[in-house]
């Protein structure tokens, strides 16, 4: 059994199977949910990977409310909610937890960053580099946040940050990453960006209708579907937009892009 390292704030998510009332209703259907038993969490870095509506950003949220933030995102200090939990899944879960206890932490989403950057506007922008996050692009806003709200010994958990990001973007986040995690950092993802699932030795769990297994990175369709484009895009185009035949061919009328 993998031992907790020196900078690991949280150590396992498990479903308390026995307090969930039925997995025939929203979101304990979902097949991910459904298999959930015990899931260990990387010390440094665990990718949460699949497609949309595979329970990744469904369990991740649920980690993140039941962590203290606010399910629109931010740090613990901007959850506005009352004390009744707004995910279904969150109540039912128990994160296991080392000694350690994080100094920072921040729940960054992009789908709900302009609420996110509102309320940073009425509460004051010092601490986000003096500057209105509405005032700066998605891109630079979010990576403004980065900078100036991220401070190391601290657990960071994102739901889908390369919507906000440019592939250049994306590699200075790692950067970013890196050096909060020199700095006793625990960071949870869930993503479909295949360079950020390339951050050394992480963990990747694929959600699907399997449920959920840990997968090297080379077997995820991300670097797969994204390598083989690279290789041949005009052949991968034309497979695509072709005719029905060559779509067939290629496997794009099933998404059998391998």
């Amino acid at each position: 059994m993998l031992k907790p390292a020196p900078s690991q704030y949280l150590h396992t998510v498990r479903l308390e199977r026995g307090e969930v009332p039925g997995f025939s209703e929203y979101p304990f259907n979902i097949p991910a949910v459904r298999h959930l038993d015990s899931l260990p969490l990387h010390p440094k870095v665990t990718f949460f990977v699949g497609e949309n509506g595979s329970g990744k950003s469904t369990l991740l949220e649920a980690i993140a409310e039941k962590l203290g933030f606010s399910m629109e995102g931010g740090t613990k200090n901007t959850n506005m909610a009352m004390h009744e939990y707004r995910c279904a899944l969150t109540s039912k879960i128990t994160l296991s937890r080392t000694h350690l206890r994080p100094m920072d932490g921040f729940f960054l989403r992009a789908e709900s960053y302009y609420n996110f950057a509102t309320l940073i506007d009425e509460l004051g922008t010092w601490s986000y580099g003096g500057k209105s996050l509405h005032e700066q692009s998605h891109g630079e806003s979010f990576f403004a946040t980065m900078i100036h709200r991220m401070g190391g010994h601290g657990i960071y958990l994102f739901d889908e940050p390369e919507a906000a990001l440019s592939p250049q973007r994306q590699m200075s986040l790692l950067v970013r990453m890196h050096d909060l995690i020199d700095d006793f950092s625990q960071f949870i993802i869930a993503t479909h960006s295949p360079i950020l699932m390339a951050y050394p030795d992480a963990w990747i769990y694929q959600f699907s209708e399997d449920g959920i297994q840990r997968i090297a990175y080379e077997d995820t369709d991300h670097f797969q579907i994204t390598s083989r484009f690279m290789r041949d895009p005009k052949g991968m185009i034309h497979r695509l937009l072709g005719t029905q035949e060559d779509r067939h061919a290629g496997g794009a009328e099933t998404g059998g892009l391998r």
